[in-house]
């Protein structure tokens, strides 16, 4: 087996609608905006679940045990690039704007949705958008905080 590099091989997309988080639809998938070629390189942070550890032991335990909690996102955000002319992304993205960030790894970002690719579909909620101070030899950038509103498909694929 051949490693996978991720150079080039990440899509990300702001889908507005989604009936079905663990199987959208190519329609529904084509209907969001591409971020992708606007995202910095290191555009996408928080994406990992962290998992809370529910403590199990009593008061006769000498160690201490432990299951799964609860799972949860925290400091979920997209870096852009700003765009000259009519910038959509910037004018889309706003406080309160509700949608889904959808996320494909490991196949060449150009590739076309299609049926059986495996995807993650986070629930979402914008926050206000965050302008990043400026920096020498670097693209004028904003942040987008994310809010997971709700549990995210994390093994899904397009139907």
């Amino acid at each position: 087996m051949a490693d996978i590099t991720s150079d080039g091989k990440t899509r990300v997309y702001w889908v507005p609608t989604v009936a079905n988080i663990n199987a959208p639809t190519t329609t529904e998938l084509n209907a969001g905006m591409d971020l992708t070629s606007t995202m910095t390189a290191d555009g996408r942070s928080g994406f990992n679940p962290d998992t809370a550890d529910v403590d199990t032991s009593s008061l006769a335990s000498t160690f201490t045990t432990n299951v799964n909690g609860r799972t949860s996102f925290s400091n979920t955000q997209l870096t852009l690039k700003r765009q000259s002319g009519t910038d959509t992304i910037f004018t889309t993205l706003t406080r309160d704007t509700a949608g889904y960030v959808v996320i494909r790894r490991s196949m060449t970002q150009s590739t076309a949705w299609a049926s059986s690719q495996a995807i993650e579909v986070y629930p979402a909620l914008c926050e206000e958008v965050s302008r990043m101070d400026p920096a020498p030899n670097t693209v004028e950038r904003y942040t987008i905080g994310i809010k997971i509103t709700s549990s995210p498909a994390l093994r899904a694929a397009v139907a």
